[in-house]
């Protein structure tokens, strides 16, 4: 999957890098997997901007994503491998053999008429979701859940990948895309292999017009603001603007906010709504 340089006809294609897609195979969706996109915006119900730099960009169209990997003991055929203008990482239309298509996160390497299984009878190969339990150590995975059984959450975007390092009782101990050393519950299904396009990381935008595509507005340096909008914000001249901290006045660079206290392994929506 290599990337090209454009040839700098204008000024903007001179500093552009743009993705090869040499492992797309079709630019037709599956429609029945499609639904409708709304876009907010960055306002809420009441219409105030809640999200700062959002709004604008190309018309989108969800495309539906199996991240529960719940058709079990069924084989599926890789039918094609698709954009996805909704994330980085590439989608893979399957086709199971009852006849059922669904979209999954295509892992690096996965090919057309390849067929991958889901399920504990599975092997722990190329595309295949299985139980943390059921995959051996040192193993490259990707798309895993939190919770039995409420779908992949973490290790999605493109080239992510997560390693499986230890198993003790219950818990399996991951090392995360972060580089953080994380247990997670045993049962949890993952699937094997690293996120397609890793090359998205090499992409040069080229132009500020590009990212309006996308749905970017343009951002305002903190400390070009004034003290009412920004803690950073204010000062005579170019100050400098203290310790970088975000608009409600966290710190940045290495300030710990998660509570030591709460245990987040555990809380499914049920849990939470019956608190």
């Amino acid at each position: 999957m290599p990337v090209r340089k454009l040839k700098p006809v204008t000024p903007s294609q001179r500093f552009r890098i743009i993705n090869g897609f040499d492992s797309i195979t079709t630019d037709k969706p599956e429609k029945s997997l499609l639904v409708p996109k709304k876009r907010t915006g960055g306002r809420n119900n009441r219409g105030k901007m809640t999200v700062k730099y959002r709004g604008g960009g190309h018309k989108r169209r969800y495309r539906i994503i199996d991240f529960k990997r719940d058709k079990f003991d069924i084989t599926a055929e890789v039918k094609s491998i698709e954009y996805d203008p909704n994330r980085t990482a590439f989608i893979s239309l399957v086709e199971y053999k009852d006849g059922e298509k669904r979209y999954i996160i295509a892992q690096n390497g996965l090919k057309l008429g390849q067929n991958i299984l889901s399920g504990e009878s599975a092997s722990p190969d190329l595309g295949n979701s299985l139980p943390i339990s059921n995959i051996p150590l040192g193993t490259i995975i990707s798309c895993i859940e939190f919770s039995p059984g409420k779908g992949a959450v973490i290790a999605r975007s493109a080239g992510s990948f997560a390693q499986l390092m230890a198993k003790e009782g219950k818990y399996a101990t991951l090392k995360l895309p972060s580089g953080e050393t994380r247990m997670i519950l045993s049962k949890c299904y993952a699937t094997i292999g690293a996120v397609s396009n890793s090359d998205n990381q090499l992409i040069s935008s080229g132009k500020a017009g590009r990212k309006r595509w996308l749905g970017i507005r343009p951002r305002t340096r903190p400390v070009a603001m004034n003290p009412v909008d920004h803690p950073m914000g204010g000062g005579e001249g170019k100050a400098s603007g203290g310790h970088p901290r975000s608009k409600k006045g966290i710190p940045a660079k290495g300030y710990r906010t998660r509570s030591k206290t709460v245990s987040y392994t555990h809380l499914t929506l049920p849990t939470i709504l019956l608190v």
